[in-house]
């Protein structure tokens, strides 16, 4: 809950649609995309853009873009307008790099030498500042201060092999991922087509999915005639409200073609070697929806497990288990499972008081905290509750809620935070404040529990996150070896560590 009190959001969302078979198609591509973007809006509130293309020669985009909720940002006319596409891409932001105006909302659009390209993006580049430069000496002029129309500039360059009048993207893109190396998920759409892309060490991620009849949406082993169109989002959420069946995630590394034909692996662009993937843990602990999957496994499954291992890492003795609602719930389930201690709810929350973050000052942010929960008395009155929360950022939001509790009748509050101490900034898509902002670097931090009125304040480690996260994926079941990087498999903690997985530039 404090990630949000925090202010701590992911950059953006990215979503595809096309459509399968005949052209045109009877697909409604423009309502599946603004509801893709609409599972995706706990990934970006501040501005969501659409691009739809007809997939002729040459073809036709229509773009809308707007400020605020997709619900707000995609009236009728706009909808209308965008109505007659076979194929799309779009995008929620969530700002980390540029200010939030309308022209940093994405996807951009340019024009190269064999015509316009459409893209959306979810990453910061590690080396931005460098390539923005690199692009300004080719007599490139950038109009905003995003990452992505750098990207988008990129790709537009033509690489030196290319015939002047075959466009070669495979060799553009690959281009690109030697220029930087993390971190971008990538859409982009070029005529009749769109390549997802992401980056070799997985940081972000991606996923694709398939349109079916609703009459096979839940059964297995939908055929190719049944196929009326391929869908990829970051998270695979997104696929249920659309009438969409997961397909597979896009790999590190990996340039998937998605055509009306279907969808073709072009190509996989490896890391430096012995580099291990870098796939964001904190995804898993707080970032994704819950029923989407990663890696083979529901991120719910993996917060029960975070909190199953925060019981056996910190035990206290108490009478209840309970959460700050929501997004700990899954983990605060998992503590009482492991624990045999009942979980029961303690706090009721008042879902139309807005984030507490966008308040300007601690007092502020403090009384908006206290606005927006109301104790649930008879449930706790008397006994020492075990709060589970998925983290302690700043240290404001957490405690007018233990003194909410005890003023209501807990005789003791212990605090345990399902994932470890934030210590250091995101450089990769992550808006984390700054490291004096940080709670765990702080003098204060010595004596948490005094500092917020708690009786006790115990997070689970890094060793046991990872554990937690990596025992369900799938292609280390049944697997002893401790090389867990030789398998494929691994996961950025630089926030938590202070280890990147690539030199920084700067």
């Amino acid at each position: 809950m404090e990630f949000e009190e925090s202010g701590i959001g992911e950059e953006c969302g990215v979503f595809g649609c096309v459509a399968a078979g005949e052209w045109p198609t009877q697909l409604e591509v423009a309502q599946i995309l603004t509801l893709g973007l609409v599972a995706l809006q706990h990934r970006g509130q501040e501005s969501a853009g659409i691009v739809t293309c007809n997939g002729a020669s040459p073809p036709t985009y229509t773009t809308h873009k707007g400020m605020g909720l997709v619900s707000a940002a995609f009236p009728p006319e706009a909808m209308q307008k965008l109505r007659f596409a076979n194929l799309g891409i779009c995008h929620t932001r969530y700002s980390t790099t540029g200010i939030s105006e309308l022209q940093n909302c994405q996807p951009f659009v340019v024009d190269t030498l064999h015509g316009k390209i459409a893209v959306a993006h979810n990453g910061e580049l590690v080396n931005a500042d460098a390539l923005r430069k690199k692009v300004m000496r080719h007599g490139v002029g950038l109009s905003t201060s995003s990452d992505s129309e750098l990207i988008t500039q990129l790709l537009a360059l033509t690489p030196p092999m290319e015939e002047l009048d075959t466009p070669d993207w495979v060799a553009r893109i690959k281009n690109l991922m030697t220029e930087t190396p993390t971190s971008y998920s990538l859409l982009v759409m070029f005529k009749d087509v769109i390549y997802a892309v992401r980056d070799p060490y997985g940081n972000r991620p991606l996923c694709i999915g398939q349109l079916v009849p609703i009459s096979k949406l839940h059964k297995s082993g939908a055929g190719e005639e049944d196929i009326e169109g391929w869908v990829v989002s970051s998270e695979s959420c997104s696929f249920q409200s659309i009438g969409a069946k997961y397909y597979r995630e896009v790999l590190p590394g990996e340039i998937v073609q998605i055509s009306r034909h279907g969808v073709k692996s072009l190509s996989v662009v490896p890391r430096p070697e012995g580099d291990p993937p870098a796939f964001c843990i904190f995804e898993y602990v707080y970032f994704a929806r819950p029923d989407s999957i990663f890696e083979g496994q529901m991120v719910y499954t993996v917060r029960q497990r975070c909190g199953q291992q925060l019981a056996i890492e910190a035990p206290t003795d108490a009478d209840v288990v309970s959460t700050v609602p929501e997004s700990a719930t899954p983990a605060a389930l998992g503590y009482a499972q492991q624990s045999g201690l009942p979980y029961i709810e303690v706090l009721c929350k008042n879902r139309y008081v807005g984030r507490t973050f966008i308040q300007p000052n601690t007092r502020l942010r403090q009384l908006g905290v206290a606005k927006k929960f109301g104790a649930l008395t008879d449930n706790f009155a008397g006994k020492r509750v075990v709060l589970i929360d998925d983290s302690i950022v700043r240290g404001n939001t957490i405690s007018p809620i233990i003194k909410l509790l005890k003023e209501a009748g807990a005789t003791e509050v212990h605090i345990r935070v399902a994932s470890p101490p934030i210590r250091y900034p995101c450089y990769m898509g992550i808006n984390i404040p700054t490291k004096e902002e940080l709670i765990a670097n702080k003098p204060e931090f010595q004596d948490i529990a005094g500092y917020i009125g708690a009786d006790s304040v115990q997070y689970l480690t890094v060793e046991g996150l990872v554990s937690a996260v990596q025992e369900g994926i799938a292609s280390l079941k049944g697997k002893i070896s401790s090389n867990k990087s030789s398998n494929g498999v691994g996961h950025c903690t630089a926030c938590l560590t202070g280890k990147y997985p690539v030199e920084l530039e700067w």
